[in-house]
Parts: structure tokens; sequence; C-alpha cells
């Protein structure tokens, strides 16, 4: 199995479930890694074998942006789902990432979904 990644794509989103968070955009991080076979696309080398990088972040861009999610954990599963839907990946691993402002720290949640070939 090839994994394909796009790592640490920062989107603006609005996310939170305190009344505040509803005013404001914070940064959501992602990083996807997807089951893609790439030996059509290197042994041709041509973008219409392959998995689109570009495409795969503008998706997650436009599902974040569309979203208005309240937790980071459906903002990952909708953006897994439509991954799934919308590009051919049988399997994917995502990650999100938000740091807390004023918390010192960052909250992740972590999915896999899809079939992983074995």
């Amino acid at each position: 199995m090839d994994l394909v990644s796009v790592r640490d794509l920062g989107v603006e989103a609005v996310i939170g479930a305190h009344g505040w968070e509803r005013d404001i955009t914070q940064t959501l991080v992602f990083t996807v890694e997807m089951a893609a076979d790439v030996r059509s696309a290197a042994r041709h080398d041509d973008l219409a074998d392959a998995l689109d990088y570009s495409a795969v972040a503008q998706t997650i861009a436009a599902v974040v942006r569309e979203g208005r999610f309240r937790l980071i954990e459906t903002a990952a599963e909708r953006v897994a789902e439509r991954l799934l839907a919308d590009h051919p990946v049988a399997w994917l691993r995502l990650e999100v990432r938000k740091p807390i402002t004023g918390g010192g720290y960052t909250a992740a949640v972590t999915i896999e979904r899809g079939v992983q070939a074995g």
C-alpha cells in the first residue's frame, strides 16, 4: 500500500462549543494520509493518474469553511466522508489539531476511515 499525504494544512474556521467561539475564526490544522496506488502516476508521470494533492487540500478547506462545527470530531468526520466520496481513496487517516488560544496546548483528534489494503 502506498500512502499519499497532505500535511499541516491550516484552515480558518468557526469552530467551538463555547458561545464566544461562534463569533471568531480559529485555525484548524489538518494532516491526512490516504491509501493510493502511485504506480500508474509514477509510470506515466502524469497528474491525471495521481491523487491530486491540491484538490484534496481544496476539499478539506471547503468542508471546514462551510461547516461551522462545534466539535473537531465533527469536522474530522465530515472531511473524511467528503474525501472518501470525492477522491479515489479507499482508506485514510485524518488528524485535526486545534491550538487552544491562551491554553498552552493543542486539542487533537485522529480518525481512520475506509478499508485499508493489506
